[in-house]
């Protein structure tokens, strides 16, 4: 006969662990105490307590989720993870807008790892383009005086992380800077939206491995600075040139040329550029071009003579002096497009935009009259100025851009209407306020489009069933974007 103490015993035995929460699974009914908790303390310290924790239903999607993104890490990654680990800490006690700065913390840190992993003074060189700016950056700790868009910006051009992971993550980026706990906020972010974004992050930085054409460019980096190249080496790297996708052949010619005209260089350092500078060249855009000869301006109007003797070694090397600037007017302008850009990104552009947007338009002058060499920059940045950062318009600028805009010739016109396929004005056309500009950008410039093949691709973009941001990926677009004369 069976003991009834004995199947009262195994019966609670049984509840108990049905009761409790399973390997990989979470118990509600803990975070809804601690909840409880915390909510009664703050409500007893004359604390608000409403919308101050997200749902408990959105912190179980973000915990039950989480494990998957994990998984891409390996044991030593996740080891040192601390930032992802305070993310989930702060995402499972209902603090979303504190787990977005903390995953984005973790994000910087795992981009700066591989900055100084590669050649933090190529790195310095490509992505800071204030020459001021650059002098003060030279080691590893001098990283944090990068902004974090520069940082993001600099790894895509040197290939640290791919086209569309920078698109990706800049998009997280631009979260992080609205909807996190680094600034006041009333935006609402889900448990759904953070998990995949520590997913995007994980895939796109922290695991993402580096491509050939990355792994050889760092092998020649490191080889430059080390010893003098012989004949043999120099004769392989003019192939690996020749077959260099477009824009890594730009993007190294613009780190060799920041390295060349720094200060202080080794004398073999010096001696392989120049040896590589004449066979790089014929692979350069025009834009990378007349970027080298705008260099020297900016040198000569900053008197910092030494890297003007420099820079123009190297321009003299290649008979570039068709891309030397024409007058001073190029610096004085280079230096406000420059600045336009800069005063955008920063924290307070809605009040430094418009003096230098008023700045510009008086070098611009009524006619529109643009050197010949600042032509892309010029457009490119007034574009993605205009656009917005996508969280609000600086008002008292914006009459100025479209003033500016207006005063476009179909040249200009034709750059504005191609800055789509520029992967940063791509990234920002993801953001609804950023997308309405673009419209209201081609009704100005739409009377200004008059070649054949640009009102067919102007019709096209009109047309295009998507949203803007995907119009760079589209093979129908691309063939119509071939067809207009560069």
């Amino acid at each position: 006969m069976t003991d009834p103490v004995s199947l009262a015993s195994v019966s609670a035995s049984a509840e108990i662990a049905r009761r409790q929460p399973q390997p990989g699974q979470i118990a509600i009914e803990g975070l809804r105490d601690f909840q409880n908790l915390i909510l009664t303390r703050l409500d007893e310290l004359g604390l608000p307590t409403e919308d101050v924790l997200v749902t408990l239903n959105q912190r179980l999607a973000l915990l039950a989720t989480t494990e998957h993104a994990l998984t891409a890490l390996n044991d030593e990654q996740r080891g040192r993870s601390a930032y992802i680990a305070k993310m989930i800490m702060a995402g499972s006690v209902g603090l979303f807008d504190a787990a977005l700065n903390y995953l984005w913390d973790e994000t910087v840190i795992e981009l700066r790892k591989r900055v100084i992993g590669y050649d933090l003074s190529y790195f310095y060189a490509v992505a800071e383009k204030s020459e001021s700016r650059r002098k003060e950056l030279k080691t590893a700790e001098d990283l944090v005086k990068l902004d974090d868009a520069k940082l993001l910006s600099g790894a895509r051009e040197i290939g640290l992380i791919s086209d569309v992971g920078y698109h990706q993550v800049d998009h997280i980026r631009f979260m992080r800077n609205y909807a996190s706990a680094a600034h006041p906020n009333q935006v609402t972010l889900t448990g759904l939206q953070l998990a995949d974004w520590l997913e995007t992050c994980i895939r796109e930085v922290i695991t993402l491995p580096h491509d050939t054409v990355v792994a050889e460019i760092k092998k020649l980096l490191v080889n430059v600075q080390a010893a003098r190249l012989d004949s043999n080496y120099l004769a392989q790297t003019a192939v690996f040139f020749k077959g260099l996708p477009g824009e890594q052949a730009d993007t190294l010619a613009t780190g060799l040329f920041g390295v060349y005209t720094t200060a202080g260089g080794e004398p073999q350092t010096l001696d392989n550029i120049r040896d590589l500078w004449p066979k790089l060249w014929p692979y350069l855009s025009e834009d990378t071009r007349f970027w080298a000869g705008t260099r020297l301006a900016r040198f000569l109007a900053n008197a910092d003579q030494a890297q003007a003797v420099l820079a123009r070694q190297l321009i003299d090397l290649v008979q570039g002096g068709s891309y030397l600037p024409q007058e001073i007017k190029v610096t004085e302008m280079s230096e406000a497009i420059e600045e336009l850009l800069n005063v955008h990104l920063a924290w307070d552009n809605f009040y430094n935009e418009p003096r230098v947007a008023r700045r510009l338009a008086e070098l611009v002058g009524q006619q529109g009259a643009v050197p010949d060499t600042l032509v892309r920059e010029y457009v490119k940045n007034l574009v993605t100025v205009f656009l917005t950062n996508g969280h609000g318009e600086a008002v008292a600028a914006n009459s100025i851009y479209l003033d500016l805009i207006s005063r476009f010739d179909p040249e200009q016109a034709s750059l504005a209407l191609r800055a789509f396929a520029n992967a940063e004005i791509s990234s920002q056309l993801q953001r609804p306020l950023s997308r309405k500009k673009w419209d209201e950008l081609l009704n100005v410039i739409d009377i200004k489009i008059t070649g054949r093949p640009e009102r067919e691709l102007l019709e096209a973009v009109r047309n295009f069933p998507g949203t803007p941001d995907q119009l760079r990926l589209t093979s129908s677009i691309k063939r119509l974007l071939d067809a207009v004369p560069h």
